[in-house]
């Protein structure tokens, strides 16, 4: 059996070389980057969209970030082995780190699922290989350190996904790249000290001693959310007592997304507000908020709420299969990760469809600024391991395998073809300053 899909994914190289991965040319009709973003904000808060730009506008990277919807119909046209699989959608550097899984081990993953969808296995390996060229590239970097660290993340992709390829069905399943795995790949003492460092420092913290006196103030015996406008803020649009009843509404539907285990858990706990909060790079503008519950006056769980729009790959991918689009994400992010949320949930309110997840818990956030090539390539070498275990999770490892085979051909084009993509994202980002330059659209800098 395994041999026969091996072969399988290797007779659609006559189709689709290696090779053929290492293009990138626009089309002459490519689509104006800027109209695609400006197309991209239909549905979000008007007032919030400058701030969109304004982070966007910081550095190639941070266009990159919020430029999904630019990419994917970009990505549309490029080669395809034919093999789909559940994908991340917005798979980038920055997308990556360390989390607590339920049973509290770290463990390291993807992220974030906003726009997963069945597509080609191709687009997340393309995004996240350009996102190294691109953060190599604007931190001055030569083309040559660019392509040898994206190069760096395909092979490990590739390697890996040969080796869960070999693997049972369940063992894949089952398999976490966790803290201890990591630190087993630096040789450097100075290294392993630093990230064992960072590992002590999240585990150490607890959310609520962070989060509770951060973002709460007491006041008339009441406990709410503090309000820190632009970013956070109470929706003055509708009234008190409307509010509550579509809060309460869109909470019920939530709880009856979870499992009974997890239903019973979150029942405990009593919601006393929601505030809108403004995340992220390309989720700003989208309807998203922190909700704060408790279970006493010391017992408090904060839920981050965030729109669920239409995936950027639809387009070009096909239509979910739920019409639900926040149940789009919880289903592909608990298919791709290796161990995800207790809290993660669906629910809608007012035509709009929203996903729920715990705000923060044990989180370690990737530290790329000031990283020299080396810790560039080990870091791009751990996403392309995740990378492959989502994949072989969600999907056939075994064809991906012998499409890609144990030579480097598919590493040295994809390399090339995130230096060149990363080559028109600083077109696109140039666009995007001459844009707010000429007042084409608003830009806000926090």
């Amino acid at each position: 059996m395994l041999e026969q899909q091996l072969a399988a994914g290797k007779a659609l190289r006559d189709k689709v070389s290696r090779r053929s991965h290492q293009d990138w040319k626009p089309l002459a009709h490519r689509t104006d980057p800027i109209e695609q973003l400006i197309q991209s904000n239909k549905g979000r808060v008007t007032r919030l969209v400058p701030i969109r730009y304004g982070r966007m506008m910081e550095n190639p990277l941070a266009f990159l970030r919020g430029a999904a919807a630019i990419m994917a119909s970009d990505l549309a046209k490029t080669p395809a082995s034919g093999i789909r699989v559940q994908i991340c959608g917005d798979c980038h550097l920055m997308n990556f780190g360390g989390f607590a899984t339920p049973e509290r081990h770290l463990i390291f993953d993807i992220t974030d699922f906003d726009e997963t969808l069945p597509a080609p296995w191709e687009w997340d390996v393309k995004r996240l290989a350009a996102s190294f060229a691109v953060s190599l590239r604007q931190d001055g970097f030569s083309k040559a350190d660019a392509r040898g660290v994206a190069a760096r993340c395909v092979r490990s992709y590739r390697e890996h996904i040969n080796d869960f390829a070999a693997l049972g069905v369940l063992e894949r399943w089952y398999t976490q790249i966790s803290t201890d795995d990591l630190l087993a790949t630096l040789h450097s003492r100075k290294a392993k000290k630093w990230v064992q460092a960072r590992i002590d420092k999240a585990s150490s913290k607890a959310a609520l001693d962070d989060d509770f006196p951060k973002l709460t103030a007491a006041g008339q015996g009441k406990v709410r959310i503090k309000d820190n406008p632009p970013l956070i803020f109470h929706d003055a649009s509708v009234d008190a007592a409307t509010h509550a009843r579509m809060i309460h509404q869109a909470f019920r539907r939530y709880c009856e997304s979870l499992a009974d285990d997890r239903r019973a858990l979150v029942n405990r706990y009593e919601v006393k507000d929601l505030a809108a909060k403004v995340v992220g790079v390309g989720s700003v503008g989208t309807r998203c908020g922190i909700l704060l519950l408790t279970a006493g006056p010391d017992d408090v769980l904060f839920l981050q709420v965030k729109e669920a729009r239409p995936s950027v790959l639809e387009a070009h991918g096909g239509k979910s299969q739920y019409t639900n689009r926040g149940q789009r994400i919880v289903a592909g992010q608990r298919l791709m990760q290796a161990a995800s949320d207790i809290f993660l949930g669906w629910t809608q309110e007012g035509g709009r469809h929203f996903y729920v997840r715990q705000l923060r818990d044990i989180k370690i956030k990737p530290a790329i600024e000031g990283a020299d090539v080396a810790r560039l390539e080990k870091y791009a070498g751990w996403c392309g391991w995740s990378l492959a275990r989502a994949h072989a999770k969600a999907g056939d490892a075994a064809r991906i395998s012998g499409y890609l085979g144990t030579s480097g051909r598919f590493d040295a084009a994809v390399a090339r073809f995130a230096v060149a993509y990363a080559e028109q994202n600083e077109r696109d980002h140039a666009a995007l300053l001459t844009a707010i330059r000429n007042g084409r659209i608003t830009a806000i800098r926090e």
